[in-house]
């Protein structure tokens, strides 16, 4: 329901914060610090969100009080641990603010094509149920990574670290030609400087075999793996070139770095609290930023968790690749975009800090998924520098999921028009469609403000959630 601005304006007062409507987005205020946010009008304005933006906005030093040069989100914006989901920020070039991104380091989607439609698909579906059940919800994983080649990964590249890989596991079927090329097409995973010191020991020292837990998992919360249907042709060049036509199915994948995300992310957030000037009172909101050579270190830390989530997701695409092959006898699948959200990248003279949110460049592709009964879309960026080059990561949630859990059995009742498999029956309850925003008004309000354009939509059909 949409609350008239001069009682959104009156409730903001009473947090000391001033809000305006200017054109699609709101404007917010609190003493010297600003943000703006775009959200449609019929969405709610989160106060709690609000407050832990400015918070960013806010973040410096006693002797240095302002590098950061602008705070904005996108539609998907609410509230997050720390910082708020659906937002960007960007600082001075020598600073970064750990906190802004997490401990979900390079959470992303990777989208693939599978060669097949949905006839193809659906009479063996109950085979390839199995396998996948098998590989991405009981975890039965095979992934064994040389250390040689996680040391390649971090000390290197991620093309080194293909072609330091064993054949055995899930890369004894893997085509490594492909997966070459397919590097290819992730966004800005040239850009990230990494190093092994910064890596868990049982990685990279020694010369066997590592079969990290969680590498090839997709994780909690939001994650996901998702068998979708191209719904909807918007742009017919950019089907081209992806290579999809209506009523192809494909597989849009949703993790991130796992345990070395939460290694690295924790570890530089304390840093960056340890590093506050001593005797000096720490800031109310408890953030802290790192600069200079600190900020170059975190850098390396960060890209290090960031290139695992990379090999993460590559092992969750083989495993739908393995499965499909094996049931189907698909062999023609091919990477669409793997796109970054939780990342900090240098761009234009600054540091650019995407939490929930997706580089959108000019020309560039993102994704944009709703929920499991809702569509998810392929976008062509338009490179806003008002936005910071930036676009939404999803649809983003409206109900918290505590609460959803609080009314579990009206959520519970509501399965019928979407197809959950998962081990976890409270996953299937705080991930219901009803706890997510329509992704349709955060397309739409993305286009009219010039930060994207819709190529291709897709439905759900079957999704996979640990």
């Amino acid at each position: 329901m949409k609350i008239p601005l001069s009682r959104l304006q009156k409730a903001f007062a009473r947090r000391g914060i001033a809000v305006e409507r200017v054109s699609h987005s709101y404007v917010v205020r609190r003493g010297d610090d600003s943000a703006r946010i775009l959200l449609p009008p019929d969405f709610e304005l989160e106060g709690r969100a609000v407050s832990q933006l400015l918070d960013f906005a806010a973040v410096g030093w006693p002797d240095r009080p302002r590098p950061v040069r602008c705070a904005c989100a996108t539609p998907d914006f609410h509230p997050g641990s720390l910082a708020p989901v659906g937002s960007v920020v960007a600082t001075d070039a020598d600073v970064v603010i750990p906190a802004a991104i997490g401990t979900d380091i390079n959470c992303g989607m990777r989208l693939i094509t599978t060669g097949l439609t949905l006839t193809q698909m659906a009479s063996h579906e109950a085979r390839w149920t199995r396998v996948l059940t098998e590989r991405l919800l009981h975890t039965r994983t095979d992934a064994p990574v040389p250390a040689r080649a996680f040391r390649a990964l971090f000390d290197d590249s991620p093309l080194a670290c293909l072609r330091a890989l064993g054949r055995s596991g899930v890369w004894a079927g893997t085509d490594f030609a492909r997966l070459e090329r397919e590097v290819r097409a992730c966004v800005a995973l040239d850009t990230l400087r990494a190093d092994s010191v910064h890596a868990p020991d049982f990685l990279v020292n020694g010369q066997d075999q590592v079969r990290s837990p969680d590498l090839g998992t997709i994780g909690s919360g939001n994650h996901f793996v998702e068998l979708q249907i191209v719904d909807a042709i918007l742009d017919r060049q950019v089907a081209y070139t992806a290579g999809l036509r209506a009523g192809d199915v494909v597989a849009m994948i949703h993790s991130g770095s796992r345990g070395i995300g939460f290694h690295v992310g924790r570890r530089w957030i304390d840093k960056a609290k340890s590093a506050w000037p001593a005797g000096t009172s720490h800031p109310t909101s408890g953030l802290y930023a790192l600069r200079g050579p600190a900020a170059e270190d975190y850098f390396q830390a960060m890209g290090t968790a960031a290139r695992y989530a990379w090999l993460n997701r590559v092992v969750l695409a083989e495993w739908v690749r393995e499965a499909l092959e094996a049931t189907v006898g698909a062999g023609s699948s091919r990477l669409v975009v793997d796109v970054p959200h939780n990342i900090i990248t240098k761009e234009h003279g600054l540091h650019i800090h995407r939490k929930g949110s997706t580089p959108a460049h000019d020309g560039q592709w993102a994704l944009l998924p709703g929920s499991m009964g809702d569509a998810s879309y392929l976008v062509t960026g338009l490179g806003h520098p008002e936005w910071l080059w930036s676009c939404s990561h999803g649809a983003g949630r409206r109900v918290r999921r505590h609460s959803v859990r609080r009314h579990s059995s009206h959520t519970a009742a509501k399965t019928t028009e979407w197809h959950c498999h998962t081990l976890r029956e409270e996953r299937r309850l705080e991930e219901h469609p009803d706890a997510y925003k329509p992704i349709g008004p955060v397309i739409e309000s993305q286009a009219e403000a010039g930060l994207i354009r819709a190529a291709i939509r897709f439905r759900p059909w079957r999704t996979f959630k640990a």
